[in-house]
């Protein structure tokens, strides 16, 4: 019986209409889709919005005099102040098309890392994703760039005190999470901010696990860049953003050469396009970019807090009722983390426990979630993680953790 209760005013159910994906079954089972910081599933009018560019808007953007051309152009630059005004950017000229968060972490690392001199260095944390590792390490086999590492406390709070520590006369940069997607934490992005401020340190924030789930103003929290995806917003896959403060992504080399970044070529010397185009080389996803902005008219319709509160009664409910069952263990315990939850029961290996779940209809997600570094800190090989959407339920939480119940018995044999 389900005994967590439901807001009234939100009323997710009406929401769930949206999702015909949330109306199909796995092994006989109606599907729960618990997999939603891999990414989120998509409404109906967002798909529609996809096929309608299809069908009636499909021209090359920026480029064409003909009225198709210059349909999708307005388009897709309206899908531009969308963004720009979901997290308050200054101007459009500050908002970047990628085709996701990791490529426009690549797009940092390469050309404001292209400034880096020998033995400079950049401070990451032990939960960064693989995709804020990776790029700031294959920079460094151009400039022998040093990687410092914030570490975490037990309950997966960052170390402010080893954080100030790092800072010396080599810091370029701070690249850091906003929200960690292995243990929820919510990183003090404004004081993390002001202090690397403070010694002319800017800052880089992956933001894809926090845009989904609370609001962002990146003017407000004053970060230097700031990176996060489309498929992650209930919107298509393949899109993504970066914001980048004027005066940097000015001084900054495009990370990409080709058609539309230009403003004129020969064979002796190019010139480059106003911002945003300087970095957006070649044809971009104007059809996705475009239904992205019908994801992110979904997002405020229901409202970003709405929202985050609606995934915080899950989040509590599901834990206080997964810490019922002998074995359980959570990693992340911060009391104002976002709605991820990753465990083990007992020695079970994760891989089990994702796939007993499976044959009961529930999707999660198991393994090392490209956090091997962290996983290596908490001394684990990984672990099963549930993550929510705006579309979970109590009634589905309820069916999770008897789930759990079930099958604790099995991996403890």
């Amino acid at each position: 019986m389900t005994t967590g209760v439901e807001n009234s005013r939100y009323d997710v159910e009406a929401l769930r209409r949206d999702f015909p994906i949330l109306t199909r079954e796995v092994y006989g089972k109606p599907l729960i889709y618990l997999d939603n910081t891999a990414t989120s599933q998509t409404p109906r009018e967002v798909v529609e919005a996809v096929d309608n560019m299809y069908y009636h808007h499909k021209a090359n953007v920026h480029r064409g005099v003909f009225s198709i051309s210059q349909e999708a152009t307005a388009m897709m630059e309206a899908s531009r102040e969308k963004v720009r005004a979901y997290i308050n950017a200054a101007s459009t000229r500050e908002v970047i098309f990628t085709r996701g968060t990791t490529e426009a972490i690549n797009l940092v690392a390469s050309s404001f890392g292209s400034f880096f001199e020998n033995n400079d260095e950049v401070i990451l944390t032990v939960m960064e994703h693989h995709a804020n590792i990776v790029p700031w390490q294959l920079l460094g086999t151009r400039k022998r760039v040093i990687l410092r590492v914030v570490p975490i406390r037990p309950d997966g709070s960052l170390d402010m005190e080893a954080f100030r520590s790092l800072f010396n006369e080599r810091t370029r940069l701070v690249s850091v999470c906003h929200v960690s997607n292995v243990l929820g934490t919510v990183n003090p992005i404004a004081e993390i901010v002001e202090y690397a401020h403070s010694l002319g340190v800017p800052v880089m924030v992956d933001g894809a696990q926090a845009v989904p789930h609370m609001a962002v103003d990146v003017q407000a929290l004053d970060v230097d860049f700031y990176a996060f995806s489309s498929h992650k917003m209930y919107g298509p896959a393949g899109v993504g953003v970066l914001y980048g403060k004027e005066k940097w992504l000015e001084m900054m080399p495009p990370y990409q050469g080709g058609g539309e970044m230009i403003s004129h070529v020969s064979f002796k010397k190019t010139t480059f396009a106003e911002l945003p185009l300087k970095f957006e080389a070649g044809t971009p996803d104007f059809v996705d970019i475009a239904a992205f902005s019908t994801a992110l008219d979904y997002i405020s319709r229901i409202g970003i807090d709405a929202i985050a509160a609606h995934e915080h009664r899950l989040l509590e409910w599901t834990t206080a009722e997964m810490m019922k069952i002998p074995g359980m263990r959570i990693f992340g315990t911060t009391p104002d983390k976002c709605a991820v939850i990753s465990f083990l029961i007992g020695k079970a290996h994760h891989y089990d426990t994702g796939m007993l779940l499976d044959k009961l209809g529930i999707a999660v997600r198991t393994g090392h979630h490209c956090a091997q570094p962290l996983m290596e800190a908490l001394g684990i090989e990984g672990t099963v993680r549930a993550s929510f959407g705006l579309y979970n339920t109590i009634a589905e939480a309820d069916r999770f953790i008897a789930a759990l119940h079930r099958i604790a018995p099995m991996l403890a044999g």
